[in-house]
């Protein structure tokens, strides 16, 4: 509890408001232990998220505004209408939200894990987003079959690496080419907690095409799992045309320095992309 609270102290879009950040966090604990079951919290531009206890992603937007700030300003300013967004790693859809009913882009959704599948499809119906978002219950590979994933641990479900035993579902993948086809996105977000190397082995054609602006991507070690570094994703990126950024959501401007929540904002063309 102490960490969250930290955070929430800490987080930029609460910097004029710390108190009611505060009041929100002792009134979520509160109402979900009085209220079991899913409880809708508004989040940005009139669209709201179904929230449940333990789902952090989604209560930490309730919390904060923008749980990931950097990262979902930047989704919010690079996207216009009716262009292609594709989450992949959707989770509960705080991004595909974000994208399809903020922006009112379409949007790709992409989760795995039947469970947190369920849940995206309830916060995009929630959000009267059925005719622009394409929910696929399917992962993300560098080949078409099927691998075990975690089902228990809500943000950070992944595929299981060998030794690893936790309780898992077995759920079928494709390639990233395959499920795009020649819809290619504006903008991605790629969060599969560690597997992103694969994923981007099996996007070889995507990557390549100059419609894909800038791809939101985890680099936060947790490919180590899998004996796969930062500095392979990065190295991936690069040889498809893509510099490594920041971003500052306050100035509009991609900046040098990595945000420290452990994403990158990959950019095919710097000056095509601030210019928006």
């Amino acid at each position: 509890m102490w960490n969250l609270l930290k955070y929430v102290w800490n987080h930029p879009l609460n910097a004029d408001g710390r108190l009611a950040a505060l009041w929100r966090v002792l009134g979520w604990q509160i109402a979900a232990r009085l209220m079991p079951g899913l409880i809708a919290l508004p989040y940005v531009q009139g669209t709201w998220l179904f929230a449940t206890r333990g789902m952090t992603g989604a209560t930490g937007n309730w919390y904060c505004g923008l749980h990931e700030v950097h990262e979902m300003a930047f989704v919010l300013h690079l996207l216009r209408p009716g262009e292609h967004f594709m989450d992949v790693g959707a989770n509960v859809g705080s991004y595909t939200v974000l994208a399809g009913g903020g922006v009112k882009a379409r949007v790709t959704a992409v989760e795995p894990i039947p469970a947190t599948f369920a849940h995206l499809q309830r916060n995009v119906a929630l959000n009267d987003m059925a005719d622009r978002v394409r929910c696929c219950q399917v992962g993300l590979s560098d080949k078409p079959g099927a691998l075990r994933f975690s089902a228990d641990l809500d943000t950070v479900n992944h595929v299981l690496a060998d030794g690893e035993d936790l309780p898992g579902v077995d759920v079928p993948v494709t390639r990233l080419d395959d499920l795009v086809g020649q819809d290619v996105p504006v903008l991605m977000k790629i969060d599969v907690e560690g597997h992103e190397l694969a994923v981007l082995h099996g996007g070889a054609a995507t990557l390549a095409d100059p419609r894909l602006l800038a791809v939101i991507m985890e680099t936060n070690g947790s490919g180590v799992r899998y004996g796969v570094s930062d500095d392979q994703l990065i190295a991936v990126m690069r040889g498809h045309g893509f510099a490594p950024f920041g971003y500052d959501p306050f100035g509009r401007q991609l900046v040098d320095v990595m945000d420290a929540s452990g994403n990158t904002v990959f950019v095919r063309d710097k000056a095509a992309v601030e210019a928006r």
